[in-house]
């Protein structure tokens, strides 16, 4: 009976160093995970702003071209006045 619970106690005291050791390394991998997410949201973060910079200057560039643009109104009497002189330089030939 002796040896059976020498070999019992060996057989216990191995699974639980391998335990500790496998506790150990998870332990590892959870805090150097726990870094990289931080870092991705922070690039994340730093990352949307860069996007919402340009998108905001860009749509400042749109409105200010599209009050250079001319309305349909002014566009039609644009082409009344290009009517009126093609009719006066074609009666001047």
């Amino acid at each position: 009976m002796n040896d059976t619970r020498k070999m019992l106690r060996a057989i216990i005291n191995g699974q639980s160093a391998m335990k500790g050791e496998l506790l150990g390394e998870i332990r590892k991998i959870d805090k150097k995970l726990s870094l990289d997410i931080g870092g991705l949201r922070r690039e994340t973060r730093e990352g949307f702003k860069g996007l919402t910079k340009r998108v905001d200057t860009i749509g400042l560039q749109v409105a200010r071209l599209e009050d250079d643009a001319p309305t349909r109104e002014e566009h039609g009497q644009l082409k009344k006045r290009v009517i009126k002189l093609e009719h006066k330089i074609a009666s001047t030939y």
